[in-house]
């Protein structure tokens, strides 16, 4: 059940039933301050001119219409027009002992679409770096959460595993090889590799013909030259699995589609967009001009196709992605993440592919661009050294962080369970760090702050999370079994209740807008809202009435049940004891 959605279709019938456009504005808010109520509804005053009435006076109409006697304990009308709702505390209860006996908390499907979420996307090339972070862990995130509202999601890792750098990186490799090392012993380290080759390349005669020599065979499809290649690919995959494995992210060999994937269908992509003539040759290549795009002089923007030498770019592959992910796939939504940067690129890709018609009109293509993770000192997150970090190495530091910090805690846990319990906060510190900023801003990379048990961090929620769970098992209580009546009586319960069922909501804006940080926030305030609930209202203690209690038991499991879930949606892990 979907509050914010269920008060709006109530009030757009109102506006209706007064005589107002059916498409009149419906502006429907959370309230700011307990006292004006839950929410708050501003429709009267946008109305006054299309009606020719005043505000209030409108405002008393559409509360003599609404239909929310079921809901709302109140309305009332402040200022010059607003509506207050103030919600029944007894509805309230009704739908939170629904929700306690439903494995989805209330939380109910859409109708189910097809959509593709297009994250992670790192260059098999090297290894994983810092840079490749947000990329998956946003989009693993917004995944999972359109899954959870019943869409059909298919993942999509669109590897660099193809181009002219594979040929210097296959000819290194081939001499590795016959000296008798083992593909995997001679890629351990991606970036040193990757370093040797480059050197080799600049420097030792002959090599970077030989390296331009292995480009041609391995586009021609040379059967030796194909298998150096697979190698390659198998050794860079199995680097980036280890990554995805610690990330807890939902990525698997299963979803890689590389660039690779799309290579029989370029030239089928360039030839369409001929026929159709959208492209054309200028200086040897072939070239979309975007008037929509045009600079201040009214010089239109030149998208390249295909080079004066006959190769292709990323804009060949990106187009054929298309056609398949929309054609053969039938995706709904195609959502791709990656940093502002490409946020031009991917403008322009959507533009030539609607001109090609390889994207319906009533499907949308949606590039979700993210900002940079920063140093303290406000520049890209480097070494001390200024080399790029690696994102294996940032997460085993962020455990070690974490068995320090853990470590100078009291407790009676064996060396195993502070292992993993280092490895969950670890990780999700890192994650939640990340998550917890809005996506398209740049953000501060602090050990610190986010390995901090205060504040808004993941050490906090899971410790949130595990103080709910010791409060129902000192009560020999279970979560998900748990059934009791419910009754809101002091404010601290009817504010914990409103936050609970307010869970879907929060949800609904991950899915549309690929906002992974409005769960945070949500749970969050949850956290906070059941710390003050928990010293406000007594649950265990002895002079408690017995109803109180179990009332009280039953906002404390779908507390940590809410808890859980947001959490499992993030891909950050929670634990029983901490």
């Amino acid at each position: 059940m979907n509050l914010h959605t269920l008060l709006l279709e109530r009030f757009k019938a109102a506006i209706v039933a007064i005589g107002a456009p059916a498409d009149s504005p419906a502006p429907l808010s959370r309230s700011t301050r307990p006292e004006f109520g839950e929410y708050q509804f501003n429709g009267a005053m946008a109305l006054a001119k299309v009606l020719r009435q005043k505000p209030r006076d409108i405002a008393q109409k559409i509360v003599d219409a609404v239909e929310l006697s079921d809901v709302a304990q109140k309305l009332e009308i402040a200022g010059p027009g607003f509506i207050n709702i103030h919600l029944s505390a007894d509805w309230m209860a009704r739908q939170l002992e629904n929700a306690a006996t439903d494995p989805r908390l209330g939380v109910d499907t859409e109708s189910q679409q097809t959509v593709v979420v297009d994250y992670s996307s790192p260059n098999l090339a090297k290894e994983m770096h810092v840079g490749h972070l947000r990329s998956t862990i946003i989009g693993d995130a917004v995944a999972k959460a359109i899954e959870f509202m019943g869409h059909k999601v298919i993942r999509q890792n669109h590897m660099g595993d193809w181009g002219t750098q594979f040929g210097m990186l296959l000819a290194h490799l081939n001499d590795k090889l016959a000296a008798n090392q083992v593909a995997e012993t001679a890629l351990s380290d991606l970036e040193d590799f990757y370093r040797e080759a480059k050197v080799r390349f600049d420097n030792e005669e002959g090599f970077a013909d030989r390296a331009r020599e292995y480009v041609v065979k391995l586009q021609s499809g040379d059967e030796q030259c194909m298998g150096l290649w697979q190698q390659f690919i198998d050794v860079s995959v199995a680097h980036s699995e280890e990554v995805y494995e610690k990330l807890n992210v939902s990525l698997g060999r299963e979803h890689i589609m590389g660039e690779s994937a799309y290579n029989d269908d370029l030239a089928n992509v360039l030839n369409a967009l001929k026929e159709q003539q959208i492209v054309v040759e200028d200086q040897g290549a072939q070239v979309v001009f975007l008037e929509e795009l045009a600079d201040k002089e009214g010089n239109p923007a030149a998208y390249i196709m295909q080079k004066s030498g006959g190769g292709y770019l990323y804009s060949t592959t990106d187009q054929a992605a298309i056609r398949y992910r929309c054609g053969q796939l039938g995706a709904d939504r195609t959502l791709i993440f990656t940093d502002a940067r490409q946020a031009l690129h991917f403008k322009q890709t959507e533009i030539v592919a609607r001109k090609a018609g390889f994207i319906a009109d009533e499907q949308t293509y949606e590039h979700c661009p993210f900002g940079m993770m920063l140093g303290k000192d406000g520049k890209p997150f480097k070494t001390r050294s200024g080399a790029t970090v690696k994102l294996a190495d940032l997460l085993d530091e962020a455990v070690e962080r974490a068995e320090t910090l853990i470590s100078k805690r009291d407790s009676d846990w064996s060396e195993e369970e502070k292992k993993d319990i280092a490895r969950k906060v670890g990780i999700g510190a890192v994650k939640y760090s990340d998550l917890s900023k809005n996506r398209t801003t740049d953000y501060i990379f602090d050990w610190d702050t986010m390995l901090s048990f205060e504040g808004n961090t993941a050490p906090y929620l899971q410790y949130a999370y595990t103080r709910a769970k010791k409060v129902l098992s000192n009560g020999n209580v279970d979560a998900n079994t748990l059934k009791s009546s419910i009754a809101l009586e002091e404010p601290q319960e009817k504010l914990l209740a409103v936050k609970l069922l307010q869970y879907v909501e929060s949800i609904n804006q991950v899915t549309s807008e690929a906002t992974p940080h409005v769960m945070c926030t949500y749970i969050y305030e949850l956290a906070s809202i059941f710390s003050t609930f928990y010293e406000a209202c007594p649950i265990l203690k002895e002079d408690v009435p017995e109803q109180a209690k179990q009332s009280r038991l039953m906002l404390t499991a779908l507390t940590a049940r809410t808890l859980k879930s947001a959490m499992d949606l993030l891909g950050i892990e929670t634990m029983e004891k901490m």
